[in-house]
């Protein structure tokens, strides 16, 4: 099914019946998606799944409430079938939209991509899984495992509501990463390295899965060799080179608008409150060139916008998507995301950032007699109610007399994510992207988060004294 095919059903008529008996709100959510995944592990490759999965979706908003279903078979008779089955599910106490308006012209929006992963073949693709695998093989002996993994998604949406607004957009992601393991027959550690984006094939260009494969082995050799974090309160420097894990995690979530009104969040009914240090502002920002979580409009049909979340400190606004906008009696700020046509959209982050500020990032290192450097960022969970977070560390350095003196392994870092961005009191001139696939209710969506680097004056440091 192509959208062009899409387009001429009678979608307006779908739309009504999903109306007949009442709602103030109804709209449609068309996905085609191709995927592609490869990965090789032990030597070979373990895995080549590809596939299409094309659907459609509609959505009812009576009193507040969402109803929604979807169907794999996009006829005129099963939308029909499917709306009003969803119509059936809505109360009929309210009042009954006779008519909708005409569809407004359809735009549809595309990512300048360079090279179409469709374009290249599948022996091609594995070649470069197996040249990463050579090349973090070679390092050391003591490198024992290793898992490269590529994948590739072009995905298609349409979307049309009840107030005749459409809109298209053509989206590819590309991501490759590499996992490591280190052994020296006593100790084990790990290397991780991922990159990804709004790209095809042009983001393995300048041997960049090589680059990714030597980054992966010499962090899991470098964490092999280091003695173990000091653990208790220290002051800590975030690297730029971290990516945004911290900031995603330690308020992001908490900003997401349906969080915030169901009082899961830190920053439920903190509209206009200082919530951070004045050098601190965030942004979520969509309409950024190529990053993961890029878009040109959300899975509602929302066009994206740059929405300043936190301003110099301030509480100015959540993330939105079109229901928890009307609850708020607000607007959407374009962040209604979806995993795919089976889902219900939700409020969720796509890049998001912490502002960089004025400082040079080796004076905010120099500036520390004693403390710990942090590169790189692991898991962590976050207590989105209370905002206390417990981060691993991939990859950190002790700080000693303003320098970078030696790597150490195990560290952890527990905290308050609302009273760390009060606390932290230098933000640096640089930015550094990390990226991922956000979880949330279920559901996965491509991600990116950055941060400058960062000094926080103290925080607990798990780990062994």
């Amino acid at each position: 099914m192509t959208l062009k095919r899409v387009t001429s059903l009678p979608l307006k008529k779908i739309l009504s019946r999903s109306l007949r008996n009442g709602g103030q709100f109804a709209d449609l959510f068309y996905e085609s998606r191709t995927e592609t995944s490869l990965i090789l592990e032990n030597n070979q490759l373990e895995k080549v799944i590809t596939g299409i999965d094309t659907g459609l979706g509609i959505r009812v908003i009576d009193n507040l409430h969402a109803f929604y279903a979807y169907t794999n078979t996009i006829t005129e008779p099963s939308l029909i079938t499917l709306a009003s089955r969803l119509s059936e599910m809505v109360r009929q106490n309210q009042q009954i939209i006779s008519s909708l308006p005409g569809p407004s012209p359809l735009k549809t929006y595309h990512h300048p991509i360079k090279e179409v992963p469709d374009s290249v073949t599948l022996d091609a693709k594995t070649a470069f899984l197996e040249e990463a695998n050579e090349t973090a093989r070679s390092l050391d002996g003591r490198i024992r495992q290793v898992k490269v993994v590529y994948r590739d998604e072009e995905r298609k949406i349409f979307t049309l509501n009840s107030l005749g607004e459409q809109g298209a957009e053509h989206q590819v992601q590309t991501v490759f990463l590499v996992h490591v393991v280190a052994s020296d027959g006593e100790k084990l550690e790990t290397g991780y390295e991922l990159m990804g984006g709004m790209m095809g094939m042009e983001l393995l260009e300048n041997d960049a899965h090589l680059k990714t494969a030597k980054i992966a082995g010499r962090r899991a050799l470098r964490m092999l060799e280091a003695p173990h974090a000091p653990q208790g309160p220290m002051a800590v420097v975030l690297s730029s080179e971290a990516g945004g894990t911290m900031i995603h995690e330690a308020i992001g979530h908490g900003l997401e608008a349906d969080l915030a009104q169901q009082g899961l969040s830190k920053y439920s009914n903190r509209l206009g409150e200082r919530v951070a240090n004045p050098l601190i502002t965030v942004i979520d920002n969509p309409t950024l060139k190529n990053h993961r979580g890029s878009y040109h409009i959300d899975d509602e049909g929302t066009p994206s916008q740059k929405t300043i979340l936190v301003e110099k400190g301030v509480l100015i606004s959540y993330m939105y998507d079109r229901l928890s906008a009307m609850k708020d009696s607000a607007r959407s700020t374009g962040n209604g995301r979806r995993q795919s046509y089976r889902h219900r959209p939700i409020p969720r982050m796509s890049n998001t950032y912490i502002q960089p500020g004025e400082t040079d990032p080796r004076e905010i290192i120099s500036s520390l007699k004693e403390g710990l450097l942090v590169k790189k960022m692991g898991g962590g969970q976050v207590d989105t109610v209370n905002g206390d977070f417990v981060f691993e560390v991939s990859e950190a350095y002790r700080i000693e007399g303003g320098k970078i003196r030696h790597p150490v392994r195990g560290a952890t870092l527990i905290g308050n994510g609302p009273k760390i961005l009060a606390e932290i009191d230098l933000v640096g001139s640089d930015l550094g992207f990390g990226v991922g696939t956000c979880g949330k209710d279920g559901q996965g969506v491509p991600v990116s988060d950055a941060q400058p680097t960062l000094r926080i004056p103290s925080i607990i440091v798990g780990g062994r004294s």
